[in-house]
């Protein structure tokens, strides 16, 4: 295939993915007020932890400007639609990508597809589930007597990318898996590298998570460790597998004249 040929198959992808997102982006402005109350719950919980905690102190929520509101709105649904389409994108991603790999490569990256989306998920889910702790824990830095304000749009991008490194880090055992199938990594260097490797989740986790009270860092620090370990047998099983299937041959002993 050509190199045009090539961009004309780029182009018809992105434009199918664009007009996907655009049609759920569409169909999120019917649901935007269930959308909202969806992506105000970790903030409006935080708030409610917060003035519980410090009586004489208040946070509330505010747009500035006269577009912010309408920035808000359109971002909300831009990110719900995104986010519900990207079935369809990924699978027109790996129609683009898939061409250019080999059989053993499809195959692994079909592998790597399965699991990585309710992973990702399940990160996610994870984060917003603990994300009012940690609002609340941000917002206990506010000096007492002092009203915080927390503007939509600011709050919006923070929380956003706050899941997706969330959703990042449980991908973490398919990213093993998938180097162990092209035989970049074997299970000999992730048992090796196994105390290193707890050492970094635990570091990721206390800079990930929004607070500072041990027990949010460990709710991400913990599964990370554990899928570590779960993806080092996972390799340890498929590197026996194939001294199983390809035994070392030995060379024929010659007798010395």
């Amino acid at each position: 295939m050509e190199l045009a040929d090539h961009l004309r198959e780029l182009r018809y992808r992105l434009l199918l993915s664009m007009a996907v997102v655009l049609v759920f982006t569409i169909i999120a402005l019917i649901f935007y007020q269930p959308l909202l109350r969806l992506v105000l719950w970790p903030i409006k919980q935080a708030i409610g932890l917060y003035q519980q905690a410090n009586p004489d102190s208040q946070a509330i929520l505010v747009t500035s400007g006269l577009t912010s509101a309408f920035s808000f709105y359109f971002k909300v649904c831009l990110m719900a639609g995104f986010i519900v389409s990207c079935p369809v994108w990924l699978y027109q991603l790996w129609r683009f990508i898939a061409p250019a790999l080999g059989d053993q490569a499809r195959r692994t990256g079909l592998l790597f597809l399965a699991p990585a989306v309710p992973l990702f998920l399940a990160g996610v889910a994870l984060g917003y589930w603990i994300t009012p702790r940690g609002f609340a824990v941000l917002l206990g830095f506010n000096p007492s007597g002092v009203t915080n304000l927390n503007d939509l749009n600011d709050y919006l991008g923070f929380e956003l990318r706050l899941l997706l490194v969330f959703g990042a880090a449980f991908l973490l055992p398919v990213i093993l898996v998938m180097l162990n199938r092209f035989g970049l990594v074997k299970a000999t260097a992730l048992a090796k590298g196994r105390k290193v490797a707890i050492v970094v989740c635990v570091i990721f986790a206390a800079v990930a998570t929004p607070t500072t009270d041990a027990l949010t860092m460990l709710i991400l620090a913990v599964p990370m460790v554990a899928m570590y370990l779960i993806a080092e047998l996972i390799c340890k099983v498929h590197d026996r597998t194939l001294v199983v299937d390809n035994p070392p041959t030995k060379k024929p002993v010659t007798a010395n004249s």
